[in-house]
């Protein structure tokens, strides 16, 4: 199977139909929403700011409190940090972001190092806490894991700077190949899918905004 992301496992967990058309036929393109413009644009104003100390813009200045906090922990920091994991026999090792061999890629929105210390932050732009996947900072934690050996202990973060939520989680690198089999069942069932050529339609209060229009299940 192709190299695999958080965002499209849960695309696939979403509906197999839209995962079929968006990442096996790619005869769909779903298109940025406004809420997906406004999330890439607060990211960029936030890697610029940490990374380039490029002034915060007067629409992004309510990032400011959280972005100084974060500049101000010691470590090395990178923004926007692609990295990619290889598998081998169960094995998990470091590998290019876009490798032959890749087999998980995640973008990590913010990682400072510290030695043996680690932070890992993901920026949120929704507006509320209620639907928080901490999932994805356990693949990223991981994925860290495996590309930094130095490090054995990491705190994690989903940051909602919209509404200031603050969801914090702690790994141990003891722990990284549990963190990175955490969707294995999901990728199997992906896997016999694409062996069977069966994608299910699963119709839910989402299929108004999928890009999929030939489906049944579609609705304006």
């Amino acid at each position: 199977m192709e190299a695999w992301s958080y965002s499209k496992v849960n695309t696939f967990k979403q509906c197999p139909k839209k995962y079929y058309h968006l990442k096996v036929a790619k005869d769909v393109v779903d298109r940025p929403s406004p809420a997906m413009n406004y999330g890439n644009r607060v990211h960029k104003a936030a890697e610029n700011y940490i990374k380039k100390d490029i002034e915060l813009e007067a629409e992004y200045e309510f990032l400011r409190p959280v972005l100084d906090a974060f500049k101000n922990i010691e470590g090395e920091k990178h923004c926007e940090l692609r990295v990619g994991v290889g598998k081998h026999k169960g094995d998990y090792y470091p590998t290019k972001f876009f490798a032959t061999d890749v087999w998980y890629r995640g973008v990590i929105d913010l990682l400072i190092v510290n030695g043996d210390k680690a932070y890992l932050v993901d920026y949120k732009t929704s507006k509320s806490t209620d639907y928080a996947d901490t999932t994805q900072l356990d693949l990223m934690a991981g994925a860290v894991f495996v590309n930094f050996p130095e490090v054995k202990a990491i705190k994690s973060a989903l940051s909602f700077v919209v509404c200031n939520g603050f969801i914090k989680k702690e790994h141990t690198a003891d722990m990284c190949e549990s963190y990175l089999s955490i969707f294995d069942e999901a990728l199997d069932r992906i896997e016999v899918a694409h062996d069977t050529g069966i994608w299910n339609a699963v119709e839910s209060g989402l299929c108004g905004f999928c890009p999929v229009t030939s489906c049944e299940h579609h609705r304006r």
